[in-house]
């Protein structure tokens, strides 16, 4: 193996090659630390042309390749396995906005770039790219892209594969896919840029992409908003579109119990409200239209609407953010929800999505079906009620180790899941499949649906060198 690694330092040099233990082993383990794989070097090149070089050495040694971006993702689907001739190729290097088009609303980049780099940039020329999610200080777009990444703004702009118009993705055979188009409309044939949105690294690693940007916004209200129940807060949704007119851009769903947590865990978090209540709504609109001086701005108009809706017994009481210091504190509540779990203690994670209809009857079945799985498990919903995507987490008892809970898994996943299906959603919303969902994949897909992606498979990677075990298996 000292060959097959001196042959990958000659293409990417010593700053592209990482082989000691120490400096792996960021690379080998989640965030959530539930796996710990083993590669033979972690490869960091820092042009398409050193990524395409890397994956013809490894074609031809038959070593399998495992993408990597900014290694925030759920579900395990950037880290190698335990035992097996592997190398982790991390994009982190190939991190270079190139292009900015102002007057076509574009951008494009290398897949390293961090997320909040691309909404900031976007923000600097008066634009703004919308996908936004806690991890966006450290995730980075390739990642976003190849697990077609959703975030809080998803109602109103689309997951990844909405804000994406071109790519650049290094196949299999290490051949270089120039996909750099910047079209609104392009019908040449079958849509080879949407194969590898959401494939997770398993048909090739996308290099550079041209992103979709949109006017910055120039109106914005925010509210954190107490609702009796699920049902008041969709029904509280609905409403609330015609009365922003069309402006809803964010809504999100979170119990007393989540908010608890990141008051106990996060260092400065504050209660906006000064009773406690079961369910709270964050509620934001925003609008391009800049706020005229004698007419109503969008604050006006939010505290109107939610005036009537206390009215209605739909919200039980509520703050407006009367600055953007405040409204970040607001987002802070929401956004620290998985950070403050995973400092309370083990979970397991449900990322699921139903009809936003359907969103109150399923929490009231969901949660009885965790109840019963493992009396005296904390639920912890939240999510994003905007767009029926709900991270359905599962807290341990308080004091129960990992190994203690998690002994549980299948049977709390399987009542979840379960349920999920018969209510025609999905058991995964926005974060993948990668390794942990691999077997329910298998379970809940229909066949047809499985031999159509193990066919793409194959035809794509035919000797399974792409992130192997990822996804579906082959």
């Amino acid at each position: 193996m000292s060959s097959f690694v001196e042959k990958l330092r000659t293409i990417v040099g010593d700053k592209g090659l990482i082989v000691d233990d120490q400096g792996k082993h960021p690379y080998l383990t989640d965030w959530r630390d539930n796996y710990l794989g083993t590669a033979l070097a972690v490869v960091r090149p820092a042009a398409t042309e050193e990524v395409a070089a890397v994956v013809k050495l490894c074609a031809a040694e038959k070593v399998a390749i495992v993408p990597q971006g900014g290694n925030t993702g759920m579900v395990g689907g950037g880290t190698p396995h335990e035992a097996g001739r592997e190398i982790v190729l991390s994009l982190n290097r190939m991190n270079r906005v190139l292009d900015i088009d102002v007057i076509g609303y574009s951008m494009t980049v290398e897949a390293g770039v961090i997320l909040k780099t691309i909404q900031e940039t976007a923000a600097q020329h008066d634009r703004l790219f919308p996908l936004s999610l806690a991890a966006e200080g450290s995730c980075t777009i390739g990642g976003n892209l190849s697990t077609n990444a959703g975030g809080v703004q998803v109602l109103h702009y689309g997951n990844a594969r909405q804000l994406v118009m071109g790519l650049e993705v290094v196949t299999p055979q290490g051949e270089i896919w120039n996909g750099l188009r910047a079209l609104k409309k392009d019908n040449t044939g079958y849509d080879l840029r949407d194969l590898y949105l959401g494939a997770e690294g398993t048909l090739g690693i996308i290099t550079k992409a041209v992103l979709k940007l949109w006017p910055k916004p120039k109106d914005v209200a925010t509210s954190w908003i107490a609702v009796p129940s699920p049902e008041a807060a969709v029904e509280l949704l609905s409403g609330a579109n015609s009365a922003s007119e069309d402006n809803v851009t964010s809504c999100e769903l979170m119990s007393r119990q989540g908010v608890d947590f990141v008051l106990k865990h996060i260092t400065g978090a504050v209660d906006p409200l000064a009773e406690r209540h079961d369910w709270y709504v964050l509620l934001e609109w925003s609008s391009t239209r800049a706020r005229r001086e004698g007419q109503d701005g969008l604050r006006e108009k939010m505290e109107a609407y939610l005036g009537e809706a206390m009215e209605k017994d739909l919200v039980l009481d509520a703050a407006i953010a009367q600055n953007e210091t405040q409204a970040r504190a607001f987002w802070a509540l929401r956004e620290n929800h998985t950070e403050s779990q995973k400092r309370e203690g083990p979970s397991i994670k449900h990322d699921i999505s139903v009809s936003v209809s359907k969103i109150p009857a399923f929490m009231t079945e969901g949660l009885a079906a965790m109840n019963r799985a493992l009396p005296g498990c904390r639920p912890v919903p939240f999510g994003h009620v905007g767009d029926g995507n709900l991270h359905f987490n599962c807290m341990a008892p308080a004091g129960w180790d990992k190994a203690r809970f998690m002994a549980h898994h299948e049977a709390i996943s399987g009542a979840v899941y379960d349920l999920v299906v018969g209510y025609g959603g999905s058991i995964s919303a926005e974060h993948g499949i990668g390794r942990l969902k691999v077997d329910e994949l298998a379970h809940y897909r229909t066949r047809i649906e499985l031999d159509t992606m193990r066919t793409l498979k194959r035809a794509l990677d035919p000797q399974n060198i792409m992130n192997p075990g990822k996804v579906v298996r082959v």
